[in-house]
């Protein structure tokens, strides 16, 4: 793990730098593009509200160099509360260092402290280096498949 990274609760503050590491994600992403606007407006719903979720960011120094959003909602099948992991990214000059491990499990930890019985994330279906890094800490594919409608 790199010693040099802190993982810290994301503040209003660092807003800007989160958006551009959305940019970044966003951009390589098949369903989603960059819209500074909305990004925006999605970080700080869920800054201003903690109770639906947080975000974490590692710092190098005193710079953002990578985040993870863990949302919460409620699960009928288990009874309990369970987690949506979204917007994992770290910065390209920082990507083999750990940090992204780092991270996710800072956010796997938070889940549980959080009472969260499950963790569920997506990725691209053709992101095999994700989905080997997700493997590789314990997530396993789900046999359920997405569907989705965009509401206006």
């Amino acid at each position: 793990m790199n010693s040099n990274i802190n993982i810290t609760p994301a503040l209003a503050s660092d807003i800007p730098a989160l958006c551009g590491l959305l940019a970044i994600l966003f951009s390589q992403e098949a369903e989603f593009t960059p819209d500074s606007d909305a990004q925006q407006r999605g970080l700080r719903l869920i800054i201003d509200k903690p109770e639906s979720g947080l975000i974490l960011v590692a710092r190098s120094r005193l710079n953002v160099v990578g985040m993870v959003s863990l949302l919460f909602t409620v699960s009928t099948a288990l009874g309990n509360r369970v987690g949506l992991l979204e917007d994992m990214v770290v910065m390209p000059d920082h990507r083999k260092q750990g940090i992204g491990s780092q991270l996710l499990m800072c956010a796997i930890e938070t889940a549980r402290q959080k009472g969260c019985k499950r963790i569920t994330l997506l990725t691209d279906h053709d992101c095999f280096s994700a989905h080997h890094f997700y493997q590789s800490h314990g997530f396993t594919k789900s046999p359920m498949i997405p569907f989705r409608i965009f509401l206006d």
